[in-house]
């Protein structure tokens, strides 16, 4: 059976619980690995954690393929697959800062089972890319709930039955994309044709892109051209038109351009299908194909025939198609591309659950969220949410899982609300409620500002990532603030 850690030291290793830490740190990588230290020197905690972990099963070292659970080929210890992917979240770091900080930092290699000088394993980049997204959402939700639940009993010493204060909010998590147009996501959508066209041609013999890069020069001098023009401001009418007849000029040449293009791959995606090696790769041709016909067809109503694209026709990544239009009325920041993802946090600052919500709104998730919440945590006694999440549903629904619900109604209140409202504990929980965006802001300034990680599940692992790296930096706040009050306490007394 693989180990997630050796637990055999070689000669200079040191053991996780007696790595040092400067207390006097105001780092986030102190806080980081005393978390994680914890999590090591609890001998429970330590097996429920790598009794989860064993269910990952690690890239090889070479990064070639992965390991074997049952005869122990050499892999990444899961060990060293959580810290690491901790420490990226928890820094708001690329991969390329962890690959430099695990082959360099001392301390953080320490954590990792690295002597000072007899061991001298170099971690590759693309080690640790494969390593760290083998992690399920799944996976990462287990973890969370063994680091909170962790976190609570360091909390809970002095009130042990204390009820837990649940406060949710959402908030949109960015993905990695340009701003969308149609004429840009089409240059997109013939650019990635011709380039895997070409690549395919050229690979297997054929002639028909030998001028694909002259073909994208010459395709992207017409989508500049149609980009430069812009609506006229004139107040004659005629100058108006004229602008809007050029317009509509730049546009068509750019679409038939395009279509030349798309229809050139065609052919030649007929004439691949008879190679056998070409096969895996004709499906990615088909994806974008079907965009640049999706985008074609989208400019020519929008343009040349003036009429209005519905929003659910519309697509606003090609790369990141799970990408969502946002606009939450904000000051300054009139629309977001990415998703909505909802927290629940307590009045310890630890991240209870969490959700990515995808196509859907705070009302309709507010629910299922709670219920889930509750599941996991059954002390949670009350929960607050902002106006956003109410329904009369909504209300009927969480009095039924949680003791206390702080939702404020929208709109006018009647009477009883104003008494429900009015309530000594409601307007307490109320004004407590605010809190929830310290976590949110501490969540966007450690990872979920823009998730780099491709695909909806590579979001969904991101972000449940970060929610681990934030209860794990959490513990280890609480931790330290714990012993530097013991070391402080006799001098108080003294006094």
């Amino acid at each position: 059976m693989r180990n997630v850690i050796n637990p055999q030291l070689m000669l200079d290793e040191v053991d996780v619980g007696a790595i040092r830490l400067d207390p006097k740190s105001r780092d986030d990588v102190p806080q980081l690995l005393r978390g994680l230290q914890h999590i090591y020197t609890l001998p429970d905690l330590r097996e429920r954690v790598f009794a989860i972990l064993r269910e990952v099963i690690p890239q090889r070292t070479t990064g070639e393929g992965k390991a074997d659970a049952g005869t122990g080929r050499p892999g990444m210890e899961q060990w060293r697959i959580l810290v690491l992917g901790v420490v990226r979240l928890g820094l708001n770091a690329d991969y390329d800062r962890i690959h430099d900080l695990a082959n360099q930092h001392g301390t953080l290699r320490q954590m990792l089972g690295h002597g000072d000088w007899s061991d001298k394993t170099e971690y590759k980049l693309q080690t640790l890319k494969d390593n760290l997204r083998l992690f399920t959402p799944e996976i990462l939700d287990r973890i969370n709930q063994e680091v909170v639940k962790a976190g609570h009993v360091l909390v809970k010493k002095k009130v042990p039955q204390e009820d837990l204060v649940a406060r949710v909010d959402s908030f949109v998590v960015e993905t990695h994309v340009h701003y969308p147009t149609d004429i840009n996501l089409l240059w997109d959508a013939i650019r990635k044709t011709i380039e895997i066209a070409a690549d395919l041609s050229q690979t297997h013999g054929l002639t028909d892109w030998r001028q694909s890069k002259f073909n994208l020069r010459q395709l992207k001098k017409l989508y500049r051209q149609a980009g430069k023009l812009k609506h006229s401001t004139s107040r004659e009418e005629a100058k108006r038109e004229d602008k809007q007849a050029a317009m509509r000029e730049a546009h068509r040449v750019y679409l038939e351009q395009a279509q030349v293009y798309l229809e050139r791959a065609r052919q030649t995606r007929e004439q691949l299908k008879h190679f056998v090696m070409a096969e895996i790769f004709l499906g990615e041709l088909d994806e974008f194909m079907k965009h640049a016909e999706r985008q074609i067809d989208q400019i020519d109503r929008r343009v040349l025939q003036g009429q209005s694209i519905p929003h659910e026709e519309k697509v606003f990544s090609l790369f990141q198609p799970h990408t969502e239009w946002i606009s939450k009325g904000k000051a300054g920041v009139p629309v977001e591309l990415g998703l909505r993802a909802c927290i629940v946090e307590d009045q310890h600052r630890f991240i209870l659950h969490h959700q990515v919500m995808e196509k859907t709104t705070d009302d309709v998730i507010a629910v299922s969220i709670v219920e889930e919440t509750k599941q996991r945590f059954g002390s949670v006694g009350s929960v607050s949410m902002d106006k956003g999440f109410h329904s009369k549903e909504n209300q009927d629904k969480l009095k039924e899982i949680v003791g206390l619900v702080v939702l404020p109604k929208k709109g006018k209140l009647n009477a009883i609300d104003r008494e429900r409202e009015a309530d000594e504990e409601f307007v307490r929980l109320r004004r407590q409620h605010s809190a929830v965006e310290s976590a949110i802001n501490a969540l966007e300034q450690h990872g979920l500002d823009v998730c780099p990680d491709h695909g909806i599940v590579g979001f969904k692992r991101y972000v449940a990532l970060a929610v681990v790296a934030r209860n794990v930096q959490r513990l280890g706040a609480v931790l330290r603030q714990q012993e530097a009050d013991r070391i402080r306490g006799p001098y108080r007394c003294a006094a």
